[in-house]
């Protein structure tokens, strides 16, 4: 283990104080910078151009080489985590083990890693609730219409099927490019089915997460948040108790002027960084991390304890009016505002995930 400054230094020896925070800074400035550009960029009719031409090229590739799954996402995410543990394994494990951590505590990262990749592989191939011509008729039972989001009798153009309360037609990679329909330019679609209780397209897991793989996904993004916080938690404990045993924060170092300054939070970081640039680089990935999936977790829960889906959440604030094509030929209609009629309290909105198939056949008899 590379060895922190002893304590009782003396006052006078100079320590090198690298300014890498403001350069660091200044880094996140210029990533900050170049995306909002890009994001204005967007807007105009040129990039929008590339970005049509671009998806053309992309689905001329699909319907040449018959493309029907992308694995890319999948290989980068098992990638990403598998150098992730092994960084936690090489650096971290060790050096925690001669500290004296409890083991349990610091295998609970791999216990979560078995958890969430059993979960993961069940998001990934489980199929979410095609809708096909066998079970058209059994899937239009399950949720009444609510005639503004989801018109009763509307059809999917591409499946050729009705379409019941809920489910969307997903193309994965042309919707999210807001091209036109797929129907209409003759391109092919990756998924290119519809999907009962629609919540979104998940590249990270190849699927479409609908009614019959939401619980697995909802379990594979909890576990998978709790395995990044986790060894983001026992970083932290580590770094913290090297601090804390050596008595670095008690010492002093001597600035570019000559004068002695008690060393700060700045000055700690900067130290532990300069010793340990893979331990804090780690701890910084996963701390992002935890805070990003934190996020996205505590928006898919919403969504679970509520009854939406993020299909519908997205559209649900749109005020659908006499201009809708649900309202044509009734000028003089009341503008109809899109409400949630599907959810009937949270212990039954958390049934519809977990237990789907208990909750369509409750539904089917009554």
């Amino acid at each position: 283990m590379p060895a922190l400054p002893a304590g009782n230094r003396p006052p006078d020896k100079k320590y090198p104080r690298m300014d890498f925070l403001v350069l660091f800074s200044f880094y996140l400035a210029l990533l900050l910078i170049g995306g909002v550009t890009l994001c204005i960029c967007l807007k105009t009719r040129y990039l929008k151009g590339l970005v049509r031409g671009g998806a053309q090229l992309f689905s001329a590739h699909v319907q040449q080489h018959n493309i029907t799954k992308n694995h890319t996402f999948i290989i980068l995410h098992l990638v990403l985590q598998g150098m992730v543990y092994t960084e936690y394994t090489w650096e971290i494990l060790g050096y925690c083990q001669e500290l004296d951590f409890s083991l349990c505590y610091l295998l609970l990262p791999y216990l979560l890693l078995a958890v969430n990749l059993v979960f993961f592989t069940l998001s990934c191939v489980t199929d979410p609730g095609t809708i096909t011509k066998a079970n058209e008729a059994l899937f239009l039972q399950v949720y009444e219409f609510d005639k503004v989001m989801f018109p009763k009798n509307g059809r999917c153009p591409t499946c050729d099927l009705r379409k019941p309360a809920r489910s969307k037609h997903c193309s994965k990679w042309l919707w999210m490019l807001q091209l036109r329909p797929p129907q209409q330019h003759g391109c092919v679609c990756v998924c290119n089915r519809c999907v009962h209780r629609f919540d979104h397209h998940c590249v990270w897991v190849n699927n479409c997460i609908g009614a019959w793989n939401a619980r697995y996904f909802l379990i594979y993004l909890l576990t998978l948040t709790a395995s990044a916080a986790t060894m983001a938690i026992v970083t932290t404990v580590f770094l913290v108790r090297l601090v804390v045993l050596s008595d670095l924060h008690q010492e002093t170092y001597v600035d570019d002027l000559g004068h002695s300054q008690d060393i700060d939070t700045v000055f700690l970081i900067q130290h532990l960084f300069l010793t340990f640039p893979r331990i804090v680089f780690l701890l910084g990935f996963v701390l992002v991390l935890s805070f990003l999936l934190g996020g996205f977790l505590c928006f898919a829960l919403f969504l679970a304890a509520t009854n939406q889906t993020t299909n519908e959440w997205c559209r649900g604030d749109r005020a659908w009016c006499q201009h809708c094509p649900q309202a044509a030929g009734a000028p003089s209609a009341e503008p109809r505002v899109y409400r949630n009629i599907h959810s009937h309290g949270l212990w039954s909105n958390l049934g519809e995930i977990f237990l789907p198939a208990a909750a369509h056949y409750e539904r089917k008899k009554k």
